[in-house]
């Protein structure tokens, strides 16, 4: 296999944060000087199951640091391996091949399978403790022992991390760094293909019945070693011959991934349905639209990324029927652009600015879709010509 272990693409150590995260010693501080009972807000959401999970929301100031810690690091000078999947940044293989980390191209790499495994680790997030955060930084990244520390504070709250908070799925992707390597290996003499998305853990054979007693085994030790447990009661194992396997809700019995038959209709329904709301008087301008068509073209997507017959006819149909701007978009369009004029001057290096910019130039797509907006939309967009961010803003805050 390609890529088993992380690597960074710098041999430079993070040696102060303030450099690295764009925050100055006294917001630092600030940020870790906030009372542990306002640093997160805690609510419960319900799962697929109908259960509740439970998530919380980090504190603006950590959200910040987070997202800094995200960009800065984690999206920016870690390569990823190519079983590992989930929120992370695509890997580019080559000139003319870029790995996809979604959960469909963790699927393909499945396909064929006549034999598959599936894992999961139980409640990921709230064992994964900071004191493995902490040799993260240290021994992957190369940090010292403070600044390892205080990265690993603003990821965790109190002792571990948490669902919600912006670096957790970094964090959980990379914190088997040291062991999965080595099991990968191990698997791969057995021609068996093994995944991660977060904690959901998939192993294939291309063996008809394979016994995947020794394996199951050898993961489990693998997680013991972080104090990690097993899901048992998700722990499957399923042969070809007698039902049809799939991973994250991906058929793999196929050279290609293939979304179910029922996912399909779906998406055929949704479909309809928008195309029923677009039909009601003035409905295309509203803002709940904006949301029923983004998730809709969201899961017509899903037809493209398998490859699916449908995708081109779905896609011809949401084109004829995209959301349409209002008053309140030239007005907030006005808005935006007085904003970025205002901080051209002082802010345009920075990814804030940056971020502004195109979202303002989204904005004025959606305008041009109508003729008494086109007029104004345009002379926005000369205007926006002159006050372009700086190609810096790619690296900065």
């Amino acid at each position: 296999m390609r890529n088993l272990n992380p690597t960074l693409t710098t041999v430079k150590p993070i040696t102060t944060l303030e450099r690295t995260l764009g925050l100055d010693s006294n917001e630092i501080s600030t940020i870790l000087a906030i009372p542990e009972n306002q640093k997160y807000v805690e609510k419960t959401v319900p799962k697929a199951d109908g259960s509740l999970r439970t998530v919380y929301r980090p504190h603006p100031l950590i959200r910040k640091a987070q997202r800094k810690i995200n960009n800065n690091i984690f999206k920016e000078i870690v390569i990823w391996p190519s079983y590992v999947f989930g929120s992370l940044p695509n890997s580019v293989i080559d000139k003319n091949e870029i790995e996809r980390k979604d959960y469909i191209s963790c699927a393909a790499k499945h396909c064929g399978a006549k034999s598959l495994l599936k894992m999961d680790i139980k409640n990921f997030f709230d064992n994964i403790h900071i004191d493995h955060v902490v040799s993260m930084f240290i021994n992957f990244f190369g940090c010292k022992a403070e600044i390892a520390n205080t990265l690993s504070r603003l990821c965790c709250k109190g002792e571990f991390i948490v669902q919600g908070g912006l670096t957790s799925s970094y964090v959980a992707s990379l914190i088997l760094w040291q062991l999965e390597p080595e099991l990968v290996r191990r698997l791969s003499r057995k021609k068996l293909t093994y995944t991660r998305l977060v904690d959901d853990i998939s192993i294939s054979s291309k063996t008809s019945h394979f016994d995947f007693s020794m394996v199951i085994s050898l993961v489990t030790n693998m997680l013991h070693e972080l104090d990690l447990p097993v899901n048992e009661t998700k722990t499957k194992v399923s042969h070809l011959s007698t039902e049809p396997l799939s991973v994250h809700g991906i058929r793999i019995n196929f050279k290609q991934p293939r979304l179910p038959s029922n996912e399909v209709r779906r998406i055929r329904a949704s479909v309809h349905n928008l195309t029923v709301l677009a039909s009601q008087p003035g409905y295309r301008t509203t803002h709940d639209y904006r949301g029923d068509f983004a998730r809709c073209m969201g899961r017509v997507n899903k037809l493209k990324r398998v490859e699916h017959e449908k995708h081109s006819e779905f896609l011809s149909i949401l084109q004829k029927i995209k959301p349409l701007p209002s008053p309140k978009d030239l007005t907030r369009a006005r808005e935006m652009l007085s904003r970025l004029e205002r901080d051209y001057s002082d802010k345009n290096e920075t990814r804030g600015y940056r971020t502004r910019y195109f979202r303002l130039q989204e904005r004025l797509n959606v305008l041009y879709r109508k003729k008494d907006y086109i007029c104004e939309a345009k002379s926005i967009r000369k205007k926006l010509k002159s006050i372009k961010p700086n190609e810096n803003a790619r690296n900065n805050f």
